[in-house]
């Protein structure tokens, strides 16, 4: 028995089933890959980091503008498409044709799943580096009080900090702003775990 032959999709080919089906999906190298629905504590993960950035870009007037896992993001440089679960971008870009799909993150928030994590530390952000602009990258941990922030140096080499704790203090340098870690856990213990 010979394995079915894998169908590799365009770029057009891809947009056009993704406008119409009622999941999100990525496209990597061609292929489309399901993405899975958030639980209770990784959307609310995911809003109260995204809440407490805007309210900062709010407050200091800045020009950034902040997406939730909606927003489309596309890395010309390798072809990916992907919903990540906090955008912001410094002065947003779109594509000329595509204009629902975002092609300048400045910054990107992914809240960790079992089923996701070597994905997000490994190829995703493989994927994100290659995108112009591109400065800062931080991973939300659902199991513990933990944030890892990674901020691209003058060198192009990315630095990363590991923050652990309610005391801890989340700083983002590009968008100016400081969070503390309670504030983006606040209301998430009743929630449960990771379950996938």
């Amino acid at each position: 028995m010979q394995p079915a032959e894998r169908h590799l999709y365009t770029e057009a080919e891809y947009l056009a089933r993704e406008r119409a089906a009622e999941a999100k999906s990525e496209l990597v190298h061609g292929e489309i890959f399901a993405m899975a629905g958030g639980k209770p504590r990784h959307n609310a993960l995911a809003w109260n980091i995204g809440a407490a950035i805007r309210a900062r870009l709010m407050a200091g007037k800045s020009p950034c503008v902040g997406f939730n896992s909606d927003q489309r993001v596309h890395v010309e440089a390798t072809g990916l498409y992907t919903y990540p679960d906090v955008t912001i971008s410094c002065g947003p870009r779109f594509h000329p044709e595509h204009t629902d799909t975002l092609l300048n993150p400045t910054v990107i928030v992914e809240v960790l799943s079992r089923s996701t994590e070597a994905y997000d530390r490994g190829a995703k952000f493989a994927h994100y580096q290659s995108s112009p602009g591109f400065a800062e990258y931080v991973l939300v941990s659902q199991n513990e009080r933990r944030i890892e922030h990674y901020r691209r140096i003058e060198s192009g080499q990315w630095l990363l900090t590991v923050l652990q704790g309610d005391e801890a203090v989340l700083e983002l340098p590009v968008l100016g702003c400081s969070i503390p870690l309670g504030e983006i856990y606040a209301g998430t213990d009743a929630l449960g775990g990771d379950e996938g």
